[in-house]
């Protein structure tokens, strides 16, 4: 870990006296990234504050996702489970709001976005390192979606060191719905972070290639588990705009025990069609994303906790990119509960007894999707997803939470209602300027 920070170190210092004083190059110039999966499709960029040169100083940004799902299973307390996207039934729903600015002003690096909503409650109130020691809490840092300060060096294609609270980089879909071709992302990317805290730099020694390296707090954490912190690497090679090739790497110690986790994804994202005037089929792509990770240490033996699984997704535009369809396959094998999620704060209950019993989950799910995107700031989806699971894993019709449905009713014997399947409908808007 000395020689990982001693490395940014060096490295900081060597390109504060190795810059390129001739004109700046650009990675991946001249690309149209916008259709890949997990990215902005934004051409234009309305808040943007310029000086009397032209020369952009600060860039608004505003985003706002809202949805209203319904379970075929109708669970009774309201409560749609194992998603870190959906997380209510029946009901209209904000799932995200949020508010920012940018720059790369003269090379600085400055993003400061704020947020609220549904999925706060559901990914960043899960953060126990806030419970390690004193100074920390959940209630300030929980609004911040992203905050960072850095600088851009004039060295290759580019050189950025930066430190703060970022957007995860493993998996390949985003935080944001809308990047995404799908609202519920894949379960793959789903049990994976969202955050991190740390420090990172990126590097473009070419036009067609991003290496990055990071020091980090620990895995979607805010603060530390230990004393113990992560390393994380991520690689994207664009040998044209048709094609995206992703490997991303994890290594820390993420828990009050210093167990080890390592976690690796890989991608492909590929445009096969793109006639962006036609009125039938304008663009058509596919992604495949792959997962393998594990833990072990204190008691727990490498091998027996382990999650692999893919997602396979395939989207076609229509109309000059104003509408599209999207179909997903995703699996995940998660035999001894890494990173899963939890089905009902009531234990015991069938889950529970299902993994006592040695039994291991399996699940498939079957997306979806079609979107209508009057322009690039707007996008109305419809969504249908089926889920499958080896063992009951998904909210019932008696819910998760109590026999009427709400927090503080005395359980006693009653038991989670927990099904093998679910489905739903998902409607959602959101805008983003």
């Amino acid at each position: 870990m000395k020689i990982s920070l001693l490395f940014l170190f060096v490295l900081a210092l060597y390109c504060c006296h190795a810059q390129d004083s001739s004109k700046q190059k650009k990675p991946f110039d001249g690309m149209d990234l916008r259709w890949i999966n997990g990215q902005n499709r934004q051409s234009n960029f309305p808040l943007t504050w310029k000086d009397k040169n032209g020369q952009t100083l600060l860039t608004g940004v505003a985003y706002l996702d809202c949805y209203f799902n319904y379970n075929t299973n109708n669970p009774l307390d309201n409560t749609h489970t194992i998603s870190s996207t959906i997380g209510r039934h029946k009901e209209f729903t904000l799932n995200l709001a949020s508010l920012g600015i940018e720059t790369n002003y003269k090379n600085i690096i400055g993003r400061l976005w704020l947020q609220t909503g549904q999925m706060g409650s559901i990914i960043q109130d899960q953060d126990a390192t806030v419970s390690r020691g004193r100074n920390t809490s959940i209630s300030n840092l929980k609004y911040i979606r992203e905050a960072a300060a850095g600088y851009h060096f004039n060295k290759w294609y580019g050189l950025n060191i930066e430190m703060g609270i970022f957007m995860s980089y493993i998996g390949l879909e985003s935080y944001i719905t809308q990047e995404n071709w799908n609202y519920q992302r894949s379960m793959v990317c789903d049990f994976t972070p969202f955050y991190f805290s740390g420090a990172r730099i990126q590097a473009f020694p070419s036009k067609q290639f991003k290496t990055e390296l990071w020091l980090l707090n620990g895995w979607q954490s805010y603060n530390s588990w230990n004393n113990s912190l992560g390393i994380g690497n991520s690689n994207y090679y664009r040998p044209n705009e048709n094609i995206q090739l992703v490997a991303n790497f994890y290594i820390g110690k993420d828990s009050r025990e210093n167990i080890t986790r390592f976690h690796h994804d890989n991608s492909i994202v590929a445009r096969y069609q793109n006639k962006p005037s036609a009125k039938g089929i304008s663009q058509a792509a596919f992604s495949i994303n792959t997962h393998y990770g594990f833990q072990y240490g204190n008691g727990i033996h490498k091998g027996e906790q382990y999650m692999t699984g893919f997602s396979i997704a395939n989207r076609i535009w229509m109309h000059q990119n104003n509408k599209a369809l999207t179909f997903r396959a995703d699996y995940i094998r998660n035999p001894g509960l890494y990173l899963a999620f939890s089905p009902s704060p009531v234990t015991p209950n069938a889950f529970t007894e299902a993994i006592a019993q040695g039994r291991k989950l399996d699940i498939w799910q079957l997306t979806a999707t079609y979107d209508l995107m009057p322009n690039d700031h707007v996008t109305f989806r419809f969504e249908y997803g089926y889920r499958s699971s080896s063992i009951p894993y998904f909210a019932g019709n008696r819910g998760t939470t109590s026999p009427d449905g709400w927090l503080g009713t005395p359980v006693g014997n009653w038991q989670p209602d927990l099904q093998t399947k679910d489905g739903r409908f998902t409607v959602a808007i959101n805008f983003r300027l």
